[in-house]
């Protein structure tokens, strides 16, 4: 599933085609999508202008002035920039037409992505209300994640990967985020110390950017919206990686699974809370 930095990685790859453009036809092929395509998208798009592409965890987000369009790319999905317009394929699900020409096409094989409407003046999409905040924002602290973790009996991993805690940080980089901070993905969230919840934001800003900076990561069906796939997978540290040997210590790397997710992590790196 595309997390944070592919998404963050579309955005800014979409940015500068999009932005100050014109919408002047939606053409959907597929309305059942995780949530149906509203049935009037196409008379709400006309002659829209796309002023603002933001993102909001895995949310990329079109601003126009009659509201927002809200994409994302469930487990397969993905967003491509079309110089000139191609016959849609099985499993392009929408199309986007430029006043330049182009068109933004969502292709989705899986069909778990969505794209929704939010009407401006309505405050926030309901799928966005609660979120918690961006893990590379000032807003994301030491104090905001302690306050999640003091009573908390969920092992950490799970516990960071709860959208309603810090939003965006999905399976991969909570793996790696956890590696990077040398702390057990196992451990009760309520028993790590302020230094180690320091030094687990800091992992996780530092992973997310140095994803980002690759490009995101690719291990089946992402690319972003050039159609290029991402190349962080090539620096995965524990990720993917069970009885292969630690980056580090060179000691085989571990799976286990925590919340119905693959969990990889290296116990000497990683060592697990020392019994009272």
């Amino acid at each position: 599933m595309p997390e944070l930095p592919e998404v963050e990685t579309v955005r800014a790859g979409l940015e500068p085609h999009l932005l100050h453009r014109r919408l002047v036809a939606c053409q959907v092929y597929q309305p059942r999508l995780r949530y149906p395509v509203p049935a009037d998208l196409a008379v709400r798009l006309y002659q829209q202008t796309i002023h603002q592409l933001s993102r909001r965890g895995k949310y990329l987000l079109l601003h126009c002035a009659s509201g927002t369009l809200l994409f994302h790319l469930g487990m397969s999905g993905s967003l491509r920039l079309l110089r000139k317009l191609e016959p849609a394929g099985r499993h392009d699900q929408v199309d986007l037409l430029l006043d330049d020409g182009t068109c933004l096409r969502f292709h989705d094989p899986r069909r778990f992505g969505l794209l929704l409407w939010q009407p401006a003046g309505q405050g926030e999409h309901p799928l966005l209300v609660g979120l918690g905040p961006e893990p590379l924002s000032s807003a994301f602290t030491t104090e905001v994640l302690a306050r999640a973790c003091n009573t908390s009996r969920q092992a950490i991993k799970v516990r960071l990967m709860d959208s309603r805690v810090v939003v965006g940080v999905g399976n991969i980089y909570a793996n790696e985020a956890l590696f990077v901070a040398g702390i057990d993905p196992r451990r009760p969230a309520a028993s790590l110390t302020r230094a180690e919840l320091r030094q687990l934001v800091r992992a996780v800003k530092q992973v997310l950017r140095l994803a980002i900076a690759a490009g995101g990561t690719t291990l089946r069906d992402f690319v972003d919206g050039s159609g290029q796939p991402g190349y962080f997978s090539q620096q995965l540290r524990v990720y993917g990686r069970e009885d292969e040997p630690c980056r580090r210590c060179r000691r085989p790397i571990v799976q286990c699974r925590l919340a119905q997710r693959s969990t990889y992590f290296c116990p000497h790196c990683q060592p697990p809370l020392a019994s009272p």
